[in-house]
């Protein structure tokens, strides 16, 4: 293929390595994603950081700790973060459909390295927030766009597992960044800047690994298709597919080039405000995308982001070293407990390799539910026995012990559950027409969720010490009836079956499953498509009629174009 690049390893292998190969890069993306993440942990407790630099605290001499006397600073330079990767994913979302995917993922390191740049060379408060700002664009970019490029690249059959995956190298990052930091704490007592600037500067080690190598990745089949780019597209899916699948590549090569169609016709309704708007009243401007409500999808994939982040993942994550400091331990050992439960949580994430597409989405989203909610309210509990006995060593001591312990079964809850599925989600959802804005909206409420709560926590923390693990208990209970009434089930279900699944008009997911079973029976030909590995987007996106199916109009107000079956005979449907 002599428009590839002869140095894209596309050339060099097929189908597992390939898919490896790219399934690296996505991988080395999300570490720098986690250690971005954690390593403000060890940052916030700098004494050069905290008392001098940003001058939210002052210096417990004593104990060699940083007292916080302004908390609202303190979450105001964590949080502008979280501005940045909102700002990120609606930019790296649009250019991302424009110039490609590849592209989107180079660009976004750059905007990284330059916030990390300015992050570690920070003297005050100002120029953190305008660097921390700066580099959550860059995190916003890649957040958006790599699990876009990895989904529309891996097969639908390895989609689920490799998203856990991807989320155990994640939280791998945080690991690094948490004993990288804790490591560098102990030069010059704690005192010298190098205790937080080295850190910072690290993570542009693999943010320029990931520029250099990622001009030598394929480019995805779909983006390449919706260009006009097609033998190219062809050209990559055989690759990735391998040359003894040619028929399902072809098979699926034709799905993506009469979708790229369909959103050729319906381009006015993609857009980021059309996506929001659908869900208000049809007398307000809204309901725009007719059956397949999108906007419905919108609210689901944004509130189910900020749920993950209230249910107490942050405050853990961020705030690991003030829980067990609460719970009675000293700084020192308070710290490497929190080193320590990173590690225990990164391999709680293999869990959800086993069991994400075995149990589902929603009793992985209960069950864990349960457990953080439990755990929670037990470690408020015993960190507040804990306080109350300060003269006497061994209950102090025990009751430490238990929160400490119901901390790490929190994070191990969250891990094997929570911590995926939210990303998972927005990718399974929408059409593939919007999917990656779709994706953008998702990652919108991840920084909302954040933002919000890392703002807050500090004061909470503040005011009302371990009372604050009871705020996160009752956010996990709350989250169980949501999921229920609001969360269709999307396991076990093709990518071309999500339009049946949302297409009922009530918002009550027993109203979906009961319009999805009678779609189904209703499209029989579409089942059966898509089990048989060949084109359905003929029978669904654009509601096109078939033989032995009674179509259905899905996008209001389309017009006629024709579309391939699988016999290879021209059906003309309609769409919407």
């Amino acid at each position: 293929m002599d428009l590839i690049s002869k140095h894209n390893i596309v050339h060099r292998y097929e189908k597992r390595k390939l898919l490896i190969a790219v399934n690296c890069v996505a991988g080395l993306a999300i570490f720098f994603f986690g250690y971005d993440q954690g390593m403000m942990g060890s940052v916030n407790v700098s004494i050069d950081y905290g008392a001098y630099r940003m001058g939210y605290g002052t210096i417990d001499d004593e104990n060699g700790q940083v007292v916080v006397n302004d908390s609202t600073l303190q979450g105001g330079i964590v949080s502008v973060y979280y501005l940045g990767t909102l700002v990120g994913c609606l930019l790296g979302g649009w250019i991302g459909e424009k110039i490609g995917r590849i592209k989107v993922m180079a660009i976004g390191s750059i905007w990284g390295v330059i916030g990390a740049s300015l992050q570690t060379s920070a003297m005050n408060p100002t120029w953190m927030i305008c660097a921390r700002l700066i580099n959550g664009i860059g995190t916003g970019m890649l957040n958006v766009i790599v699990p876009v490029w990895a989904t529309e690249t891996a097969s639908h059959t390895s989609r689920g597992q490799f998203v856990a995956i991807e989320f155990t190298l994640n939280i791998f990052g945080v690991v690094v960044a948490y004993w990288l930091g804790f490591g560098c704490s102990f030069l010059d007592d704690g005192y010298s800047p190098f205790v937080w600037r080295f850190p910072i500067a690290f993570q542009i080690l693999p943010l320029l690994f990931l520029f250099a190598i990622v001009w030598l990745f394929p480019e995805s089949p779909r983006w390449l298709v919706k260009v006009g780019r097609e033998a190219e597209a062809r050209y990559i899916l055989g690759r990735l597919r391998g040359e003894d699948e040619y028929g399902l590549a072809e098979a699926e090569f034709q799905d993506i080039r009469n979708v790229a169609e369909l959103e050729r016709k319906s381009g006015k309704l993609n857009s980021y405000f059309h996506m929001l708007w659908d869900a208000m009243p049809k007398k307000l401007g809204g309901g725009t995308s007719g059956k397949l409500h999108i906007g419905r999808r919108v609210q689901l994939v944004v509130w189910l982001q900020i749920l993950q982040e209230w249910i107490g993942i942050a405050g853990v994550t961020i705030y690991a070293n003030d829980i067990f400091s609460q719970a009675g331990y000293s700084v020192f050992k308070s710290r490497w407990i929190a080193g320590i439960n990173d590690i225990f949580y990164m391999f709680s994430t293999l869990i959800a390799v086993f069991t994400l597409d075995r149990l589902g989405r929603r009793v992985s989203l209960y069950w864990g539910n349960v457990v953080m909610g439990i755990a929670m309210f037990l470690s408020g509990g015993f960190s507040r026995l804990a306080q109350n006995n300060p003269n006497d060593e061994s209950k102090r001591a025990a009751y430490g012990a238990a929160g400490a312990a119901f901390t790490f079964v929190f994070t191990a809850g969250f891990g094997a559950t929570w911590l995926t599925i939210p990303w998972l989600y927005p990718a399974e959802i929408f059409p593939l027409q919007v999917r990656a804005k779709g994706n953008a909206w998702g990652v919108v409420g991840w920084s909302v969720g954040n933002g919000w709560t890392t703002l807050l926590l500090p004061t909470m923390f503040k005011n009302i010490s371990e009372k604050t693990f009871y705020v996160f208990g009752a956010c996990n209970f709350i989250s169980i009836p949501i999921v229920w009434a609001l969360y269709p089930e999307s396991n076990q279900r093709t990518l071309e079956e999500m339009d049946l699944l949302f297409a009922a008009d009530s918002i009550w997911n027993w109203d979906a499953e009961k319009t999805f079973a009678r779609l189904k029976e209703e499209n029989p030909d579409l089942v059966q498509a898509a089990q048989r590995h060949q084109s359905v987007v003929s029978g669904l996106e654009g509601g096109a009629v078939r033989k032995g199916s009674r179509g259905m109009s899905l996008v209001p107000g389309g017009e006629k174009i024709v579309v391939e079956s699988e016999e290879g005979n021209g059906n003309t449907g309609k769409v919407g």
